[in-house]
């Protein structure tokens, strides 16, 4: 009985022998795949922290921005009202210029008709002037009858009294043009010395608008640049994200876990709680926060604020946190290059972490405004192979 039992325990000793360097193998790589994840997760915080920190300088370009077109807007404005006064000023000048000619005329006139009578007065009455009594007196006595002599006497009286009315309006009317022409000359210089002014002005409005304009394209290049430190730093999350989702796979492959993926093709879950209007499509469009001209990599469905988020299908989180433009943001692979994405979710609206195996229609967020968004809603995205891709299809 002992030569039996002997046997057999030496055999079990060898097996046990063989067992624990396998089990340590085993460990040795789990441990090697739990540090190489936490590194990951390390380069990931700070990959998410830069990108939070050009998100944060983005805002605060945008808030200088928007001041410096306000600002800018108002040197138009004041632009804008220079040029109706300038318009004014020289609508103001013109009819000076046109009370000039015209009152230039009427003095001319003025002096013709002067003259006019003065011949008139000459050729017919000069004696009467130059002689007084005898010249009056010798027209008188030319009378051919009383009725001539009455006749004579009335013709001259209306003579020198017409003659008389005419030279004193003359001498009026050339008193008003003279003073009218001082006055509209007055006038003149005095518009004239506006216009410069105003002109001026709007010199020096130009220039600073011109500043403004200068100052708008720098804040445009600095938001350019950090927009792009910005998507370089959401590339690199989504690159770390995937090698961390590799490392989890082969974390599960060496502790003989089961496989969370079972997506072999065909329509997803909807990712809302209820159906939900589409607001915004698989296109390029303008953004409606940046005003940049963008291609929209998912498509929008409008909801109320703490709508649950469902998973679109059984996956693996491979991305739970902040991520620029996508506010809070969830990511799920499926399997097979397959994943789906959760923007602008509400605060403390993650319900998930890296790592959690999540079925198909688990609630795992709540619907919010988060990041560059303008309302409540959900932003769905369906990744093949990383690359985005029009999510419909796999909804239909």
């Amino acid at each position: 009985m002992k030569k039996k039992i002997l046997p057999l325990v030496m055999s079990l000793g060898i097996a046990a022998s063989l067992a624990v360097p396998f089990a340590g193998y085993a460990a040795s790589t789990t441990d090697k795949i739990d540090q190489q994840l936490t590194q990951l997760k390390k380069q990931k915080a700070e990959a998410q922290q830069k990108a939070q920190d050009a998100e944060n300088q983005i805002d605060k370009v945008h808030t200088e921005k928007d001041q410096a077109t306000k600002d800018m807007n108002t040197l138009v404005q004041q632009v804008n009202e220079a040029s109706k006064k300038l318009t004014l000023l020289n609508e103001q000048i013109d009819q000076v210029s046109d009370d000039l000619e015209e009152n230039g005329k009427k003095l001319d006139e003025a002096i013709a008709r002067v003259e006019s009578r003065d011949q008139m007065l000459k050729s017919r009455v000069r004696l009467m002037y130059m002689n007084g009594f005898v010249s009056y007196m010798d027209v008188v006595l030319s009378a051919t009858s009383f009725s001539d002599f009455l006749n004579r006497i009335e013709a001259l009286k209306s003579i020198v009294n017409q003659d008389k009315v005419v030279l004193e309006a003359n001498k009026k009317d050339k008193e008003v043009v003279a003073q009218k022409k001082v006055e509209t000359e007055q006038q003149l210089e005095k518009v004239k010395k506006l216009y410069v002014d105003a002109d001026a002005l709007r010199d020096d409005l130009q220039a600073k608008e011109k500043a403004k304009e200068v100052k708008i394209a720098s804040l445009t290049k600095q938001e350019k640049t950090l927009e792009d430190i910005s998507e370089e730093s959401d590339k690199l999350i989504t690159q770390l994200a995937k090698q961390e989702a590799d490392l989890q796979a082969k974390k599960r492959a060496a502790s003989k876990a089961k496989s969370p993926f079972t997506y072999a093709g065909g329509k997803l879950g909807y990712p809302l709680a209820a159906q939900a209007p589409l607001t915004s499509d698989f296109v390029n469009r303008i953004n409606p926060v940046t005003g940049r001209a963008e291609n929209h990599k998912g498509i929008d469905l409008g909801a109320p604020k703490g709508t649950s988020i469902l998973a679109a299908e059984n996956g693996s989180v491979i991305y739970a946190s902040w991520m620029n433009g996508y506010g809070n943001c969830v990511i799920v692979d499926h399997g097979n290059g397959l994943w789906s994405l959760y923007g602008h979710i509400m605060n403390d609206g993650i319900y998930v972490k890296v790592g959690d195996t999540v079925k198909r229609g688990q609630k795992i967020a709540g619907v919010g405004s988060t990041g560059q968004s303008t309302g409540n809603h959900l932003h769905f995205e369906v990744r093949l192979n990383e690359t985005p891709t029009d999510p419909k299809p796999f909804l239909r």
